[in-house]
């Protein structure tokens, strides 16, 4: 059954209204205090004032303690809660669950990066954009808090336990460090994209050119049996997008010739095939109007859409706090797939 400890914390996260429990006003207050002094993080170590950056990291540190924490308390309740109370009670953890996966990220995202100017944020949304309490205060606190359409969808029929982990990827994480340059990659990002892919031809490429030029937008869903699932962006689409074709694709091409799409090769026909075919170009109103590129995907096994919320929260955030005005993406007409992905995402 639930400890007493965890029904304490269930009961500060949904305190009153206008009033927190203690562990939802440390949330709070760490969240708008890294966000608010993220400038710090990429100060020298031999600065006078490096000593923000390792206060920045210790508060960082205890804000993922209790993000995790809260992540745990909804696997708890929905393995040992009774049905009713479950039913009752899992709309809103699962609501704070996935705010706090993106959240958590998010503030990962900002100890990797070097931000030297205050977070470009949104402006302010009307009353009825947000809720109440908690979720409603850290919506306010990420840089997409008011594109409400973001953060309202109903919580799954059949709760699940899964514990999920959301991060950026790392150079030195589990996963192992990716080092795609000129088309080649590391055996551990091999690793990585096999395991997010349903057939062995779609994580290079959906990844490859995110990987190997805008790897500081590529974050990394995992869930207890590892990778399954990925969201990557470019900052400026069309400098990427020239880059890539100019750079990237000829690296590629001359590694994978279009001969290695026959007899079982490990990159199997269809990559080969999508490599040497002439990617289509984006008109140029839709990279004045929306100057950043975004591509997501989950494993199959990834049933709970929160997940996949989060994913896609966690990468506008932080292309929103660099400055991005707006994110399209590019799929395929016939990809039913990606296109029902996209659509559940709203």
């Amino acid at each position: 059954p639930l400890t007493l400890e965890e029904v304490r914390m269930l009961v500060e996260l949904f305190y009153l209204p206008y009033q927190h429990g203690a562990l939802a006003q440390q949330l709070l207050e760490h969240f708008r205090w890294l966000r608010a002094n993220s400038f710090s993080v990429g100060v020298p170590a031999t600065a006078p004032d490096a000593c923000g950056g390792t206060r920045w990291r210790g508060r960082a540190r205890s804000f993922q303690r209790l993000c995790a924490r809260t992540c745990r308390l909804h696997s708890r309740l929905v393995s040992t809660a009774s049905r009713a109370l479950l039913y009752d009670l899992h709309p809103y953890l699962w609501d704070i669950r996935n705010l706090l996966l993106a959240a958590s990220a998010f503030v990962l995202w900002l100890g990797c990066q070097s931000i030297s100017a205050p977070m470009l944020l949104g402006r302010d949304a009307e009353p009825w954009a947000r809720r109440g309490g908690l979720f409603g205060e850290l919506q306010a606190l990420l840089p997409v808090g008011n594109s409400c359409d973001l953060f309202y969808h109903p919580p799954p029929l059949l709760p699940s336990s899964q514990l999920y982990l959301l991060r950026p990827l790392l150079p030195l994480d589990k996963v192992g460090a990716v080092a795609w340059k000129g088309g080649g990659c590391s055996e551990a990002s091999q690793g990585l994209q096999a395991q997010l892919s349903q057939a062995p031809a779609l994580p290079v490429r959906l990844l490859g050119s995110f990987l190997s030029l805008s790897p500081e937008y590529t974050f990394v869903l995992e869930d207890e049996d590892g990778p399954c699932g990925y969201a990557a962006g470019a900052l400026h689409a069309e400098g990427f997008l020239q880059q890539r074709d100019s750079s990237w694709l000829p690296a590629i091409r001359h590694k994978y010739p279009p001969e290695l799409g026959t007899g079982g090769a490990t990159l199997g026909q269809e990559a080969v095939l999508f490599f040497h075919t002439e990617p289509l170009a984006v008109p140029q109103p839709v990279l004045r109007r929306f100057p950043s590129l975004v591509q997501l995907g989950t494993a199959p096994r990834v049933l709970d859409v929160g997940a996949s919320r989060s994913l896609a929260l966690c990468l506008l955030s932080a292309l929103r706090a660099n400055g991005s005005r707006g994110v399209f993406c590019q799929v395929s007409d016939t990809d039913r797939q990606q296109l029902s992905f996209y659509s559940k995402l709203g």
